[in-house]
Formats: C-alpha cells, sequence, structure tokens
C-alpha cells in the first residue's frame, strides 16, 4: 500500500487529536486503486492470498453531512452498475461506504458527506475477493480523508479492513500486494509480504455462474482428519516455496483436501475444469470460494495450454490471463486545482 495524500484543500492541522470540533475539510477529494485477489491458492485456506492485475477504482469526496448524520451518495460504473447484474447499492448501505463509516467511528471522528464514484472492474461473486476489495477501498479512502488529523497506519488498515471481512487472507494482499501470508494473534491480524517468482503466469477462469461465500464456507466440517490437516499443511509449506523459488513444483505444491472436495456439489463445472487442468499438469485451484478457478503455470506456454482447455469447455468459462499486482491498494488525494 503506498500513496501519500497530497492537494487535500484546507489542509488540518496534523497535530489535532481525534473527537472534539475536529472535521474532515468539505471538498477534500481522494482517489483509490484496489487490485483483484485470488484467496486460499489450494492448501492455504484462510491463510494465503495473491493480488491480481484487475482493479476497482474510487473517488471520494467530503461532503456536507446531513441533519441526522453523514449523507451518502455513490455513483457506480462497470461491475455492480445500476441497471446490470449484481447492482449494489448507492446509499449509506454500499459496502465501500459502510468502511468508511467504520473507520471514522473507530478513530472517534465525525463522518463528513460522502460522495462516491466508483469504477469497478473485478467480477461479483467470482472468487476474485470484489468484497475484500471494496472493504479494502473504503478503508483506504478514509484514511486519505484523515491525512492530517488522524495517522492511520498499515496494520491499522489490516486491522479495520479484517474487522470488516472477518478473516485477512483476501483484504492482505489487496491492501500489499503480492503474495501474501496472513495470520491473527492476540494483537490481531498480521501479515508477511512475499514476490512470487517471475517465471510463474497466472491464469484465472472465469465462469458465467456465481457462488456466495457464505454458502462455499457452510459446506466445510467443522473436524478434518488429522492426516489431511498434516497433508495440508506440507502442501502449504511447500507452496510458498514453489511460488517463491521453485515454480515447477506447483502441481504438487497446490493439492488440497481442507475445502474444495467438501465444496464441489455446490460447482460441479468448476470441480470438472480443475480436475480436467490438474489431470493435463496444470496447477489449477478454486478461487476463493468460487467458482472461477486459478491456475498457477510455471511458464506462459504453460499457461496458453490451459487457456486452450478453459475456453474448449462448453459452459461458457472465460480465460483471463493476468499477473500479480506488487503494488496492492493505493490512496492519493486529488489536488485542489482538478477538483475545481
Amino acid at each position: 500500500m503506498s500513496g501519500a495524500v497530497a492537494g487535500g484543500r484546507d489542509t488540518a492541522d496534523a497535530s489535532a487529536t481525534p473527537g472534539g470540533d475536529v472535521t474532515v475539510p468539505l471538498g477534500r477529494r481522494v482517489h483509490v486503486r484496489v487490485p483483484a485477489t485470488s484467496a486460499n491458492l489450494g492448501p492455504g485456506f484462510d491463510t494465503l492470498g495473491l493480488a491480481l492485475n484487475v482493479h476497482d477504482e474510487l473517488e471520494v469526496e467530503a461532503t456536507a453531512a446531513g441533519a441526522e448524520g453523514p449523507a451518502v451518495s455513490v455513483e457506480v460504473a462497470g461491475i455492480g452498475a445500476a441497471g446490470t447484474d449484481h447492482a449494489v447499492p448507492t446509499d449509506e448501505t454500499n459496502l465501500v461506504a459502510r468502511s468508511i463509516l467504520h473507520v471514522f467511528d473507530r478513530v472517534g471522528v465525525a463522518a463528513p458527506g460522502l460522495a462516491l464514484q466508483a469504477t469497478n472492474s473485478i467480477p461479483h461473486g467470482r472468487g476474485m475477493g470484489s468484497s475484500g476489495a471494496a472493504i479494502v477501498a473504503g478503508v483506504l479512502a478514509a484514511k486519505g480523508l484523515l491525512e492530517g488529523i488522524v495517522e492511520v497506519t498499515d496494520a491499522d488498515v489490516l486491522r479495520y479492513a479484517t474487522e470488516l471481512e472477518g478473516h485477512p487472507d483476501n483484504v492482505a494482499p489487496a491492501i500489499f500486494g503480492g503474495l501474501t501470508i496472513a495470520w491473527v494473534d492476540q494483537s490481531g491480524p498480521r501479515h508477511k509480504q512475499l514476490a512470487v517468482h517471475r517465471g510463474v503466469s497466472l491464469l484465472v477462469a472465469v465462469p458465467e455462474a456465481t457462488m456466495s461465500t457464505k454458502l462455499a464456507r457452510s459446506l466445510q466440517p467443522e473436524a478434518v482428519p488429522h492426516a489431511d490437516a498434516v497433508f495440508n499443511l506440507s502442501r502449504s509449506a511447500l507452496l510458498v516455496a514453489a511460488l517463491t523459488q521453485s515454480p515447477e513444483l506447483l502441481l504438487d505444491a497446490t493439492e488440497d483436501r481442507l475445502h474444495q472436495s467438501y465444496r464441489s456439489s455446490a460447482m460441479p463445472q468448476t470441480s470438472e475444469l480443475v480436475g480436467q487442468l490438474r489431470a493435463a499438469g496444470h496447477a489449477a485451484v478454486v478461487s476463493g470460494a468460487g467458482p472461477s478457478v486459478l491456475v498457477l503455470a510455471a511458464d506462459p506456454a504453460a499457461r496458453l495450454e490451459a487457456a486452450a482447455i478453459v475456453e474448449a469447455r462448453p459452459e461458457g468459462w472465460t480465460a483471463r490471463l493476468l499477473a500479480v499486482d506488487i503494488r496492492g491498494g493505493t490512496v492519493e488525494g486529488i489536488p485542489t486545482s482538478a477538483a475545481a
């Protein structure tokens, strides 16, 4: 995550403390850019995540608050726009707006009114982290609006986003980029960012159908056999080595016994495609909660072979040749001259 906020109108005193009469200057505007993500990566359930070079973008302006609290308006272009499939709310119930307000509440500063303009490219309900991206976009927007009023650190961003998402595996790569290992200890959510080996090529196979993350998670048992737990521990450790040092190990490293088989009944076409790709030697896994499929190819030629298998399927899959987003989420102030 990067992008120091600059160019805001009437910059507040950086020494100001939260609460009291401290407010965000009206007219302050920020621009946010957040990548899609793929979580789990096979064996790394609720732990491993990868940022992808598909992005949602957001502009937020601080406006006058309403008589009964922040007045929120949301305009959406692209995925989730009004009149399209999976249209998102355009008021304070919008997930991005809720995330902004959550941060203001957590730091004890009265929220201004909010005018949001979102341009979305991350598919919804496909296992590419659209909800995590929306949450991170909102938290980063709040960070930008609060510049000079309250310091919101990278650790704070991860904490607030995890509070809203429930687990850090999607939000960590959306914030920090690259490959992330996420975990939670007594101090809260934490992460380690790693660079992916330059030989790794990504393919995401996106179906027309969607999948509910809540439904997918409900299909998993509360306990698994000891042997399966040990199996996934070994594969998760191997996967970190494969992604960072030894791509030739990706097929073995992406084996899983903890979640994908339990969810297969809810998305049989996804399960069939994963099986077909793996039988052909490609490291294919369910992307997040599905139903998209992520292929971690050891070289560009293998990725093209996998894409041909995807596009030959009769169900109407789209093969997207992607790269790792190494930058993560960014927030930048929009100069006054641009806002005039």
